[in-house]
């Protein structure tokens, strides 16, 4: 579904160059689970906005579900984006005057169907506000609003569902909400990208766990099977050794590594 080889991201701060990737090379198939880990200004967000093309790589190849994206103009990407990704923020984004139908139903606009609002009402529901419908973002708590960003992430039946940071925001009770729709979402079918500092994410099933080794991560017994933990050498001072197992697939740059891939939850059967 996504394949990305050598995708490099420069930014310019002042009169100094910031590389916030270096030939990173990603791999997610249809119906997977990913975490993409590691510290603050690692460029954990940056990879986000790539994938979900709100951003443009500097260099390297980003093809989405057998696509060339890395060239495309901003109107296609716009299109694409639309019809392909789905967003979840850690800060919401949902319109202050608005009740929860209208902002689940706003990326329609977009589309050639409008829509009555009878899909927007079944999304709600799915997440568990079905009484929550007319309410504006002021009338409801944290975790509730969290939920209508999620229902209006898959308003337009995305391909990829993208989180960054998406229980940031939330007590541990609602966090663990989040993440178990999350999980209900993968389970069926849908491929799910979440971005997070955390080292074991709120929610995940009874045993799940990731566990730190030399520098590593690598997987525990159960649950949490695909991690990507992402080291900027700029940012930590030099570049982190790995076994080399857990760099098969994904060739270390001199600034950025990807330390350990293992899936949560696995890839879907059949999907």
């Amino acid at each position: 579904m996504i394949a990305m080889e050598g995708i490099r991201k420069t930014y310019r701060v002042g009169d100094a160059e910031v590389a916030a990737l270096r030939d990173i090379s990603l791999r997610v198939d249809t119906g997977e689970f990913v975490a993409i880990m590691g510290p603050s200004g690692c460029g954990k967000s940056t990879l986000m906005h790539i994938t979900g093309l709100l951003d443009a790589p500097d260099g390297g190849s980003y093809t989405l579900e057998g696509q060339e994206v890395a060239g495309l103009d901003d109107d296609a990407l716009s299109e694409l984006r639309n019809r392909k990704i789905g967003f979840v923020f850690q800060s919401f984004n949902l319109l202050p005057r608005a009740n929860a139908i209208e902002n689940v139903a706003l990326p329609l606009i977009y589309t050639d169907d409008g829509g009555d609002g009878t899909r927007a009402t079944q999304l709600l529901r799915l997440v568990g506000l079905g009484d929550r419908i007319r309410h504006r973002p002021s009338q409801m708590s944290g975790g509730e609003q969290q939920r209508v960003a999620i229902a209006r992430a898959l308003i337009n039946n995305p391909a990829v569902l993208l989180a960054d940071e998406p229980t940031g925001n939330l007590d541990t009770k609602s966090s663990a909400e989040i993440m178990a729709l999350f999980q209900e979402f993968h389970r069926q079918g849908r491929t799910v990208i979440v971005v997070t500092h955390a080292p074991r994410w709120p929610g995940t099933p009874s045993g799940s766990s990731s566990r730190r080794r030399r520098g590593a991560n690598v997987p525990g017994r159960r649950g949490i099977r695909r991690n990507i933990a992402v080291h900027n050498a700029a940012a930590s001072g030099s570049p982190h050794r790995h076994p080399a197992s857990a760099l098969a697939r994904m060739p270390r740059s001199p600034a950025t590594t990807v330390e350990m891939a293992h899936r949560f939850g696995g890839r879907r059967r059949g999907g």
